[in-house]
Parts: C-alpha cells; sequence; structure tokens
C-alpha cells in the first residue's frame, strides 16, 4: 500500500480536500481509483498491481506553497494557482511518504528530462530559468537534510514539518522554471517554423539520409527527431455553434480565424431516427465557403458521449452490430451532403474513453476503423483525422473497458488505419473528468507524447472558462482548478497567449481550433471568445493578434522576465507570459 503524509500548518492533517485523485502508473496512465485521506492527513491508495505506482492528484499551490520555512525571508513565491500534480512512481511501504517532497522530486527529474528532450541542457549556468531551477534543486536536498530528522514511529511517519515547507517551496520554483522552460523553447522554434527554414532543414536532413526529393509539401519525418516536420505556419480557428448565427459573429470569426470548425453533434443533426434537421449547420458553412471563403473543419461525426448522441440509439447499446450499422449510415449521409464543402474531418471522438456505450476493445477498433475508411471513400481528397478525449488517461483509473489514450492512438497506426492527424481535446477548467488544470510544461511534454506516433497533431477544444466553473447539481466531478489565478477574462486571455505560444512551434502541430466563439444567451460565462451578447472578451483580442503575427510572419513570443507573471493587466500585447 502507499500512503503520504500532508501537514496542516504544523501538525499532520487535511491542508486541503481530495480532488480528482487517481493512482498511475508508467507513462502516467491512470490504473486506479480506490484514494481515499484519513483525518490526520495521510492519504491512502490501495493498488490493484503490486508494480510501483504514483499518485496523481489536484493541489492548491497558490494556498499551501505560501507556508515559508523557518529562517527564510517572507518573498513572495510565483502564484501557480490549482494544478494536477504527480509523483514518481513509487514502492509500496508501511512507513507512509511525504507528498510535498515526492511531488517535488517528480517535478525536478521532470525538468531534467525535458531540458535534454528540448535541446535546452546547454543553457548556462547564468541563465535565469537555470538559477531558478537551481534554487528549487538545492532547495529540496534540504528538505530531504531535513526530513531525516524525525523519528519514524512519530505520527507523521519521522517527517517533518520543516521538510513538508522546503519541499512546497522547491516545487513551486521547479514548477515555475519549467513553465518558463516551455515558452523558451516555444520562442526559440517559432521563427524558424513561421519562415519555412525548419521544414527546409528538414528536407534537406531526409535528401541527405535517403537520396531522394520527397515530394512538395508534404509532413517529413527525419530520423532522431521527434514526431513529422509539417511545411507552412500553423493554423488557428474556432469552433461555432450551429445554432447560433449573426453577421456581428460572422465578422469575428472572418476577422480572426484561418478556418471555421463545425461541430456535428448526432443529436442535433438527428435527433429522432431517420429524422435529419441540416438548416443550422448549412447556414454557416454556405457563409464560410460563398463568402468568408475559410476552410472549413467539421466534427466529431461519431461521439458517444453523454449529451451528444441522441436518445434514440440507446436502444442499440448493447447490440454492435446493428450500433455499427447506424453509424455507418449516418457518417455516410452526414459526409455525402458536406464533402464539397469540409476539408478536414474528425470523423470520431473519444472511442477509447468507452465511457457510455460499452464496446470490446476489438469493437472501438472495428469502429475507428469504419470512420476513417468510409470518410476516405466517400472524399478522398479530405484529411481525416480521430480525436484524443482525456489524453492524460485519467479514465482508464476508472475502467479498465478503456483504452490507455496512446496505447488506442498507437494501435490505430498499427492497424494500418489510414489516419492523416490525431486531434487532441485540451480543455482545462471545467468540471468534467480529463479536464483538470494542468501547467505549460505539462501540456507541451502530453503533445511530444503523441507526437512519437510519427502523425501530425491537431489540439482541438482547446479552451479554459473566463469565470470560475462549478459542477452542475447533481454531478460528482470535482473542482477542475485554475492556472496562476482563479479563471477571469483576464486570465484565460493570458492562458490562451501561453498555451498558443507553447502548442504552435511545435513542427508536428498543423493548428489550434478554441472550443467555442460565443458563449450560449443565458448562459454562464464560459470558453468563449464573446459573451452571450457578442460582447468580445480580452482572449478575442489576443486571439487575432496571434493570428496577424502568424500571417505577417512574425513571432508573438519574447521571454523578457526571469519569472512567469500572468497578472491581469489592461495591457493588450500578444506577448505570452508577461502580461
Amino acid at each position: 500500500m502507499l500512503s503520504f503524509v500532508v501537514f496542516d500548518e504544523d501538525t499532520p492533517g487535511r491542508a486541503f480536500d481530495l480532488r480528482n485523485a487517481y493512482l498511475v502508473g508508467p507513462d502516467g496512465i491512470g490504473i486506479g481509483t480506490d484514494v481515499s485521506q484519513t483525518d490526520d492527513g495521510v492519504i491512502r491508495c490501495e493498488s490493484v498491481e503490486r508494480a510501483s505506482a504514483g499518485l496523481s492528484l489536484q493541489v492548491p499551490l497558490r494556498e499551501i506553497a505560501q507556508l515559508k520555512p523557518r529562517g527564510t525571508e517572507r518573498e513572495a513565491l510565483p502564484k501557480l494557482g490549482d494544478l494536477s500534480l504527480r509523483t514518481c512512481l513509487l514502492p509500496a511501504r508501511e512507513r507512509p511518504y511525504l507528498l510535498s517532497l515526492e511531488l517535488a522530486r517528480h517535478r525536478i527529474m521532470f525538468f531534467l528530462n525535458k531540458l535534454e528532450d528540448w535541446a535546452l541542457f546547454d543553457l548556462p549556468g547564468d541563465d535565469p530559468i537555470m538559477q531558478q531551477f537551481e534554487l528549487a534543486r538545492q532547495t529540496f536536498t534540504r528538505a530531504l537534510v531535513a526530513e531525516g530528522s524525525g523519528g519514524e514511529e512519530a505520527p507523521s511517519g519521522g517527517h517533518t514539518v520543516e521538510a513538508d515547507r522546503l519541499a512546497w517551496r522547491a516545487l513551486v520554483l521547479a514548477i515555475d522554471a519549467g513553465e518558463q522552460l516551455a515558452i523558451r523553447e516555444a520562442s526559440r522554434d517559432m521563427p524558424a517554423r513561421l519562415d519555412g527554414s525548419t521544414y527546409a532543414e528538414a528536407v534537406r536532413a531526409y535528401v541527405s539520409s535517403s537520396g531522394e526529393q520527397p515530394p512538395a509539401n508534404v509532413p517529413i519525418i527525419v530520423q532522431n527527431s521527434l514526431g513529422v516536420t509539417l511545411p507552412g505556419r500553423p493554423v488557428i480557428g474556432c469552433s461555432v455553434s450551429p445554432a447560433r448565427s449573426s453577421e456581428a459573429l460572422q465578422r469575428i470569426v472572418a476577422a480572426s480565424c484561418d478556418f471555421v470548425h463545425l461541430p456535428m453533434r448526432w443529436i442535433d443533426l438527428e435527433p429522432e431516427e431517420g429524422s435529419y434537421s441540416f438548416a443550422s449547420t448549412d447556414r454557416w458553412i454556405e457563409w464560410a465557403v460563398r463568402k468568408a471563403r475559410l476552410p472549413v473543419f467539421a466534427g466529431p461525426v461519431i461521439d458517444f458521449r453523454t449529451g451528444d448522441a441522441p436518445d434514440w440509439i440507446y436502444i442499440w447499446e448493447n447490440d454492435y452490430e446493428t450500433l455499427r450499422e447506424l453509424v455507418y449510415e449516418h457518417l455516410k449521409a452526414i459526409v455525402t451532403r458536406y464533402r464539397r464543402t469540409v476539408s478536414r474531418w474528425t470523423v470520431a471522438s473519444g472511442l477509447h474513453v468507452n465511457s457510455n456505450f460499452r464496446m470490446s476493445y476489438e469493437q472501438i477498433l472495428d469502429l475507428t476503423r469504419l470512420c476513417v475508411l468510409l470518410v476516405k471513400k466517400l472524399q478522398p481528397s479530405a484529411k481525416v483525422q480521430i480525436e484524443i478525449d482525456e489524453p492524460w488517461g485519467e479514465h482508464y483509473a476508472v475502467s479498465r473497458q478503456s483504452i490507455p489514450p496512446v496505447m488506442y492512438a498507437d494501435t490505430v497506426c498499427q492497424a494500418g488505419i489510414p489516419v492523416d492527424a490525431f486531434a487532441v481535446r485540451l480543455t482545462m477548467g471545467v468540471p468534467r473528468r480529463g479536464c483538470a488544470t494542468r501547467d505549460l510544461m505539462e501540456i507541451s511534454s502530453i503533445l511530444d507524447r503523441y507526437a512519437a506516433l510519427e502523425r501530425p497533431i491537431m489540439v482541438t477544444a482547446c479552451g479554459v472558462p473566463s469565470v470560475p466553473r462549478v459542477a452542475p447539481e447533481g454531478e460528482t466531478f470535482a473542482e477542475p482548478g485554475y492556472w496562476r489565478e482563479p479563471w477571469s477574462e483576464q486570465m484565460q486571455s493570458a492562458w490562451l497567449a501561453n498555451v498558443t505560444s507553447v502548442v504552435l512551434a511545435k513542427p508536428f502541430v498543423h493548428g489550434l481550433c478554441w472550443a467555442g466563439l460565443a458563449d450560449p444567451p443565458g448562459a454562464p460565462a464560459g470558453l468563449g471568445l464573446v459573451g452571450p451578447t457578442a460582447t468580445a472578451k480580452p482572449a478575442l483580442e489576443r486571439f487575432a493578434g496571434i493570428r496577424r503575427s502568424m500571417v505577417e510572419g512574425q513571432s508573438w513570443i519574447t521571454v523578457d522576465s526571469p519569472a512567469v507573471h500572468a497578472a491581469p493587466s489592461s495591457q493588450t500585447t500578444t506577448d505570452p507570459i508577461t502580461s
């Protein structure tokens, strides 16, 4: 059994509630959810596997990390927010581990690994990022020394409050340094991506190694490099609601997007079996194609999540052969109607999560193959992608009938299913499983993991709310946390600037799609770039400014501060982190 001690002030206790907690195995994939916390602050984890495991959980760093070790000045630490963090893989033992120490240990190891992965290991020792990381490492060493001063028979398991406070401090410094490192990598790579030199270098390397000239403007795979290298600049767009269309919203899309994304929810298009409703979707597509002349991306067409699948289809949830036939007919009807206007299809989303319609491993892969091959047959010129929901794999901790996301994507490739790209959903701050808030280094790293599959990556459903979101009445999802400061319109804008920097600089990322253009009328402020009355939020100006910079071939990413600052600001600059 794994157990962890948490200190509340000077004694073991509940310093914070247990939220979004689950056990992780290799690659951070969830392996169990039997995690509980006692009144004396001990977190107990019962794993069904005997192998080493780690703990992932939501930690309110902004509050807990302000506790200072004795003898230190009360300087302000960076405000990191409420983030999902994890420990290293640890062997089971009777004596509890110190949670803060193990979180800090993993983060320091994580930082060192990314230094090598991103070829930034030659940063000089006087670089502000390395200076901060060195301070974190030294503080972690002090925590290791301090924890040895307690008796193992004590209620705290021999850990001391001094070690706990030092470890929290080391963790905060290391996470902050890691976010700066992620931005540093982006600022280094973005200019070469925009001016085409990254792709030109990949072509030269390909010719040198193979002796052949590749076809023009195709993804290049270069030996000993991560993922594919794509031609051209990345694209950004926004998902629009078919049910809401106006000239004001159309002007916003035309001025700020490279493409328009149309959701294709089954429940909206075929609310009753055999009775289709296309009017709302047709209106947006006609505008995009005839007036705005913007590319149209669409989907997911097949998505079995609650709220997306029509009620009438549930009668067939235990009859796979009939369900498969319904999927075939629905997909055929949608693609046949829009194949002259849609250039990129997300054919299916979240099949690997297997949370609503229970299917076997073989059935999930069969349905994936059916969706991809049918669209390829009906529209050979279209790009076809599969969407990965819950990319960190939390769902596998809940259900072993699901498939870990990286394994699912790898199996799709190994099975020869001709998918053109993988779409990775990146929604955070929403009370739904898989939407816990993570830091910039974690976001950058998860994209690197999918890039190893040697397919282009499209970031979809990207977004955070402009106000804190709470779970609807009756739902049990834990509060999903926030980045740096509680969610607000200013913090939504700051997160957008930072995440687009990290994502779009990567040569294997085709583009990014924001989760929603406008918040629904009468609903609380949400993921939209404009409010319910079409009033622009600060994030919209950021979004449009980033696109303008890319069109002009100019990088908007700057690193001009030794620390990450994302406090609300009235500035309209698109520089990440520093505003």
